[in-house]
């Protein structure tokens, strides 16, 4: 009995602690500029895969995932638009339920056009902060909820990138009330 005490107990409570350290958090280097200025090709990355073991995927929140285009890819982009929610990008603007977003975390408005579409149950609209040089939905595609592997924690290298990665919740009924606040007060501006 001193053996298991002593020994295989230490062992195998490594083990758990581990295994669950493990289906919690993951490393992750990011290839390509697509989330330019945000995040820089060649970071690393700890991601939390139990952000979402009791909830979803929000608005505005940077998410790793598997590729729908190839299972054996991970990308790392912005969640834009939820199920069920309305997507359109035109005249350099993200609409999202027809409220034009507010991003000061883009490198660029985006020049593209995606018409007006409904994003599907269980599915999820994601662009890269480098809006016009990113392979995300813009191009035709949504993610899958089972793709998501979780939620951009922390950049930890280089050291001098050592930072919490952060995360703009995108509020659409916010975002309207914004828009129309700035856009009343340009008016009252150029009235006077």
């Amino acid at each position: 009995m001193k053996i298991l005490r002593d020994f295989i107990a230490p062992i195998l409570v490594g083990l758990v602690v581990f295994a669950l350290f493990q289906a919690a958090v993951g490393s992750f280097k990011v290839y390509g500029s697509s989330m330019l200025p945000t995040i820089e090709e060649g970071d690393y990355i700890m991601v939390s895969k139990a952000s979402y073991f009791f909830g979803e995927p929000q608005r505005g929140d940077i998410i790793v995932l598997r590729s729908p285009q190839n299972p054996n890819s991970d990308l790392i982009k912005r969640v834009i638009a939820m199920p069920g929610d309305n997507v359109e990008i035109k005249d350099d603007t993200v609409f999202v339920n027809g409220a034009a977003l507010v991003e000061p975390y883009t490198l660029e408005p985006p020049h593209y056009l995606v018409l007006p579409q409904e994003i599907p149950s269980g599915q999820y609209f994601v662009l890269g902060d480098n809006r016009n040089n990113s392979s995300d939905s813009h191009r035709g595609w949504t993610v899958p909820r089972e793709n998501i592997v979780g939620k951009a924690w922390i950049t930890y290298w280089p050291p001098y990138r050592w930072s919490t990665i952060e995360h703009y919740p995108l509020n659409a009924g916010v975002q309207a009330a914004i828009t129309e606040l700035s856009l009343a007060i340009k008016t009252l501006c150029q009235t006077r």
